[in-house]
């Protein structure tokens, strides 16, 4: 906890997909003071986006879930920073980026509860 999911329309090889799930795990900590060692990252790649009824050739969709509930000032500071590593190291437009956040009461891991 937390997980996040990546579902990106653009091809990347492993070194891209590595370099980015440092950068998400990175700020997720940052954000909710999770420690990187709990965060789970799934890049899936080359994936068919659409917004609008239109293609996007490079759009992603980022879910967050994670244990308890986030601020919403802090979700705005992720959403900011997120959008900021997708155009800067991917030349994906904020316009094409959903990010959601999804609070869970109940986590389990290693057999037991959080």
């Amino acid at each position: 906890m937390p997980y996040i999911e990546a579902k990106m329309s653009i091809k990347l090889d492993e070194r891209q997909k590595d370099d980015l799930q440092k950068k998400l795990t990175g700020a997720v900590s940052a954000a909710f003071g999770k420690p990187k060692a709990y965060i789970m990252v799934c890049i899936e790649d080359d994936k068919s986006l659409y917004m609008g009824e239109r293609k996007l050739e490079k759009g992603a969709y980022i879910a967050i879930r994670l244990l308890g509930s986030a601020s919403k000032s802090a979700c705005q500071g992720l959403t900011s920073e997120i959008c900021d590593i997708l155009q800067s190291d991917y030349g994906i437009n904020g316009a094409n980026v959903y990010i959601t956040y999804h609070p869970a009461d109940l986590w389990g891991w290693n057999g037991d509860m959080f």
